[in-house]
């Protein structure tokens, strides 16, 4: 489970800011968003299952997802030996000359096998340059291991003694240690590899593959065809068939025409075909329809089949999904019922977690989220992106989330020249 994830001195971030999911002290009117929207680690610590991230056009939610994605990749990666002589791929915030030649700073705390840990790296283009893991329980927190570009402390860390010096500057050494098959190094690394998932709601056919191999087990394979069911979209099945791959030959000779001819290579790709009912002017059913998913259905039908098996299986085994945009190309009704999947104890049993951008304000509602679920990027004069969140206002018992944020009340929105006035002065 996630509780928190800090970055500061990336992209738009200047200072270090904090999405924190630990649920607040506060209790709402609707008392089913207490008692499905958050769980209980134990009496001192209780999650929530969802975060939604919104703000202006370019002012730093996809910059708070892309910094997630990043610090996974280089936990991942950093070790690797084609990483060996390259610099480090980051991008400090540019617009100011107090941050220009500062490291930059990531941390997240997360669970793992019941234990509270803290992992951290301070990183600029040439090294490591801090480093740190600790782990805590209900009452103390005990350092594991801090570094300080090439000083190591290992005292309560023994899978790392000895590969300090096997570390290279511009690796992490809790990645290094994974590779020498330290057991909790290697079972924070697969944390990040298989619980820690982040997709982009913009370019979501990529996940096809994930819906494509679910359907290889029955059971997922029934799950995914209720889900898309559920979602009205007038699909009464899905078929998945392998079809022949066909490359065009201009070799006149040997196909005997200038238009060049198709012919089929040993490669085939699965295709994804929508069973519809068909009915006479009676409303009886008479036969059925089969589309091609992709020539016939629209980019939303797309997408949800596309993220089907990814959503589905995070709720299935408790995982944590980052979707940028979540909203694009959805009516605004699916997308609140792709959150409600996660914020109800009976769709989530097992404590997945949702963190999402979006623009869609139909979901700023206290019928749908708590206070400390809503968070809101915005960037101040000097180009620098601040995130916090609603719980940090004083909200009335009555309000409209939805109607005080598009007004401004909590910041986050853009501001908007005179347009007619603009247009008149190019057309004076």
């Amino acid at each position: 489970m996630l509780i928190g994830f800090s970055v500061g001195n990336y992209k738009s971030f200047k200072e270090t800011v904090t999405l924190s999911m630990v649920a607040s002290s506060i209790t709402e009117d609707d008392r089913e968003l207490d008692e499905n929207n958050v769980f209980e680690i134990n009496h001192r610590l209780k999650l929530l299952k969802s975060a939604a991230i919104y703000g202006a056009n370019a002012s730093g939610k996809s910059n708070l997802v892309a910094a997630v994605n990043f610090m996974k990749w280089f936990v991942l990666n950093s070790s690797k030996e084609t990483q060996v002589s390259e610099a480090i791929d980051i991008e400090a915030f540019r617009l100011s000359t107090e941050t220009e030649k500062e490291p930059s700073f990531f941390e997240i705390v997360f669970l793992l096998e019941g234990k509270n840990f803290r992992y951290g790296f301070e990183i600029n283009s040439e090294q490591v340059v801090a480093e740190w893991l600790f782990q805590s329980d209900e009452d103390s927190e005990t350092m594991l291991f801090e570094r300080d570009f090439d000083s190591f402390i290992l005292d309560d860390f023994p899978e790392g003694q000895g590969i300090s010096d096997k570390t290279r500057n511009n690796a992490l050494f809790l990645s290094v240690v994974a590779q020498f098959n330290g057991k909790l190094s290697g079972k924070i690394l697969l944390w990040f590899s298989k619980t820690l998932q982040l997709i982009s709601g913009l370019q979501d056919r990529q996940y096809r593959k994930e819906t494509l191999e679910s359907f290889e087990n029955d059971r997922h394979r029934h799950d995914i065809i209720e889900f898309i069911k559920k979602l009205d979209l007038g699909i009464a099945d899905i078929q998945i068939t392998n079809q022949p791959v066909f490359i065009i030959s201009n070799n006149t000779a040997l196909y005997g025409n200038s238009y060049g001819s198709l012919y089929p290579i040993s490669e085939s790709k699965p295709a994804v075909k929508t069973v519809h009912r068909k009915y006479d002017a009676d409303g009886k059913q008479t036969a059925i329809e089969i589309f091609d998913i992709e020539k016939h259905e629209s980019e939303g039908t797309n997408k949800l089949f596309a993220l089907a098996g990814l959503l589905l299986d995070t709720l299935r085994t408790g995982k944590i999904l980052f979707i940028d945009e979540l909203d694009a190309r959805l009516h605004p009704l699916i997308t609140r019922e792709l959150i409600c999947l996660f914020n109800s104890n009976e769709t989530n049993p097992h404590n997945a977690q949702l963190i999402f951008t979006t623009h869609d304000t139909n979901l700023l509602s206290s019928k749908t989220f708590r206070r400390d679920q809503i968070w809101f990027t915005e960037k101040d004069n000097k180009g620098a992106t601040d995130l916090y969140s609603l719980v940090e206002y004083k909200v009335g018992k009555n309000a409209s989330f939805e109607h005080d944020y598009i007004i401004g009340k909590y910041g986050a929105i853009p501001f908007v020249g005179n347009f007619k006035e603009l247009l008149g002065e190019l057309y004076a």
